[in-house]
């Protein structure tokens, strides 16, 4: 008796531990039945191990996850209210993102995710605290972008100056957001959305001497953990593709499968252009490219697109309706897009315009700052 005593004295501990590590989200939209279903993706940001991945029908409008999280996790969740598939829900259809962690949260909502009000979640409260702070999160920018161009006629579409103008819209909010999120990563570097905030202004934001001492004075928890380790190295990716680099070198298969190495086009002005089907900024930039890959195509100018799309028919119907001519290329990886992840990726668009050398003259070069360029370069 005395040893099934002190057995029991030993595993609480360990039990203890394993239930401190376990959460549950527990949804309520509406009452939603059957063929509805909820997928549901996410990965710790903070510790090793890979993303996961879970489905559930939906009863009633209920459905429950459960899992095992040892830090914080960014999430997915996408709902399919007429059970047509994960990624119908995701691209097009009712779809959030999130991040909790160790905790009982409960959704609700009468008719959707979009509209879904949280319980539960103290993660969830600071991430909501922090998007409101920085102007929201960049999804929600770029939905705007996307409503802003989709909102135009047939004629504005056509236009120039009617995309120049969604196109300068669009970045000067991201530009806004950016500074308030180091900013607020500089006033809050114990928390971890000051991690979140420092990843994200790394895509738009390229001054290392401003950068540095804030990602220097976070909490060393998070500099030290799997996100801030990842930071550390896009820093050094940014580092790589400063203007006067030699742009980093890959190779990735173009859309019938065939190899595409950055080094072949040495000889070349080359605009290395990341994009993606499901990007309305990027594709509202489109007719402008191609207006300016006519212009200079025949003096030795380039463009080799990357796209950060995982879905390979939605990737090649965006080149088939909005008749780009030039290279594509992808690995069909999304975000975790090889070519992405070497030159630090977030966000699209994001351009480098690359010399015949080989080396970077600019990056993210847009609309008329793009074109000068070129004009500057090449006539």
């Amino acid at each position: 008796m005395k040893k099934q005593v002190l057995l029991i004295a030993a595993l609480l501990p360990m039990l203890a531990k394993a239930q401190s590590n376990t959460f549950t989200i527990t949804g309520k939209i509406g009452h939603l039945n059957a063929p509805a279903r909820v997928y549901f993706d996410y990965t710790d940001f903070l510790n090793a191990g890979g993303g996961r991945e879970d489905s559930a029908d939906v009863v009633d409008g209920t459905f429950k996850f459960t899992g095992e999280l040892s830090g914080v996790a960014t999430c997915r969740m996408a709902l399919a209210h007429d059970g047509d598939g994960k990624m119908k829900a995701v691209y097009t259809g009712d779809v959030i993102y999130f991040q909790f962690g160790k905790e009982n949260i409960v959704i609700s909502s009468k008719d959707s995710l979009s509209n879904a009000v949280f319980t539960g979640s103290k993660v969830h409260e600071e991430e909501d605290a922090y998007n409101k702070e920085i102007g929201g999160t960049i999804m929600s920018v770029t939905k705007n972008a996307n409503y802003d161009y989709s909102s135009g006629t047939a004629a504005q579409k056509a236009d120039s100056n009617f995309l120049k103008a969604v196109d300068q819209r669009f970045r000067q909010r991201v530009a806004d957001r950016t500074a308030k999120q180091l900013q607020f990563a500089k006033d809050h570097p114990n928390s971890v959305f000051a991690l979140v905030a420092l990843s994200e202004a790394l895509t738009f934001k390229k001054d290392m001497a401003e950068i540095m001492p804030i990602y220097n004075g976070l909490n060393a928890k998070y500099r030290n953990s799997k996100k801030g380790k990842e930071v550390d190295q896009r820093i050094k990716s940014v580092q790589l593709t400063t203007k006067g680099a030699v742009a980093p070198i890959f190779t990735m298969k173009d859309v019938n499968g065939h190899p595409v190495s950055l080094k072949n086009l040495r000889g070349k002005t080359v605009l290395l252009e990341f994009w993606a089907s499901w990007c309305g900024p990027c594709r509202a930039e489109n007719p402008n490219l191609k207006e300016q890959y006519k212009l200079y195509k025949d003096k030795g100018f380039e463009i080799l697109a990357v796209s950060l799309d995982s879905d390979k028919k939605k990737w090649e119907e965006a080149i088939e309706k909005d008749g780009v001519p030039w290279i594509h290329v992808s690995d069909l990886k999304g975000w975790s897009s090889e070519a992405g992840i070497l030159y630090g990726i977030t966000a699209v668009p994001a351009g480098f315009l690359i010399g015949p050398d080989g080396k970077i003259i600019g990056n993210n070069l847009r609309g008329e700052s793009l074109n000068k360029k070129l004009a500057e370069l090449l006539n």
